[in-house]
Formats: C-alpha cells, sequence, structure tokens
C-alpha cells in the first residue's frame, strides 16, 4: 500500500525538523551539532569580529520567529539587536534556557508551517515587494539558514 500524499508544506516542515532534530541527509542536525556543548564554550569567540555559538543560536531562534510572525500575515523587519541578540548571561542555566526557547520556537515554526495551506505558497510574504519573496521561497530560506549556521556553528565547536 502506498503512502498518502503530503502537502508541500508538510514536506518542508518534515525538512525543517530533520535540520534541526536529526536524520538529515546532509548529516548532524543543528541539535546533534550543539549536544554536550557547554555555556563556556558557546561563549567563547574564537574568531576575532565573528559571532560565536550562542549568538548564532539566538539569531537561528529570531529568525524561526520572525518566519513564524510571517506566516500568520505580520510583516516583519528584525532591528539589528533582534538580529543578533546579545548574550548578557553567560551561566549553564542561561544557556539551558537559551536552548529551550530555541528548541520551542523552533518547534512552533514546524507546526504552522505542517499545516500552512499550499494554495498560498505562491503568496507574497506580508511587508515584502517582490515577487519572487513567496512563503515557498521564504520556508526554503530559512531550512537553508538554519543548516548555514549550523556549519559555521560546528567548526567553531572544534576550534
Amino acid at each position: 500500500m502506498s503512502e498518502p500524499t503530503r502537502s508541500e508544506a508538510a514536506r518542508i516542515a518534515d525538512q525543517l525538523r530533520r535540520a534541526f532534530d536529526g536524520d538529515a541527509w546532509h548529516g548532524d542536525s543543528l541539535f546533534e551539532i550543539l549536544e554536550g556543548v557547554t555555556a563556556a564554550q558557546t561563549a567563547a569567540r574564537p574568531i576575532t569580529r565573528a559571532h560565536t555559538i550562542w549568538e548564532l543560536v539566538l539569531h537561528i531562534a529570531a529568525w524561526d520567529g520572525a518566519v513564524l510572525r510571517r506566516l500568520s500575515g505580520t510583516a516583519v523587519t528584525l532591528s539589528d539587536a533582534e538580529n543578533f541578540p546579545s548574550v548578557t548571561d553567560t551561566s549553564e542555566a542561561a544557556w539551558l534556557r537559551t536552548l529551550a526557547e530555541m528548541r520551542r520556537v523552533h518547534e512552533e515554526l514546524v507546526r504552522a508551517v505542517s499545516t500552512f495551506p499550499d494554495s498560498r505558497l505562491e503568496e507574497i510574504v506580508p511587508g515584502k515587494k517582490d515577487a519572487h519573496y513567496t512563503f515557498y521561497y521564504m520556508l526554503h530560506g530559512v531550512l537553508q539558514h538554519e543548516l548555514y549556521h549550523a556549519g559555521q556553528i560546528a567548526l567553531l565547536k572544534k576550534m
């Protein structure tokens, strides 16, 4: 018996989940890369003028949240402070809260994408004017964004 056909949005949501939680085609997911990393490691800046692991994690969460709000019809532009939030508390407890919040926002995004109507994928995202900036484009973009930064985090973790 064949598997029922899933919507395109559900397939995108599955790829978002894989990039974050595991079973990704390319290798380790973001959470697999972050496994066992300490607050001190994530706050370290081994490359001058480059973002830390912690800053990248906050940045990923910020964009997952922005995409989530855009899916609900809100035009969102992140300020510089929202795009790369500052890390003010570098304790282990603060790092665990950061991870939990990133996971919460990401899971909410995956749920929202999985039920997003395919009929809306070609609509222009609220606040965007370019014809190419559709929900389809944005959803694939946020997936690419997470994987891009996951690669950076993997390298920073090895330093």
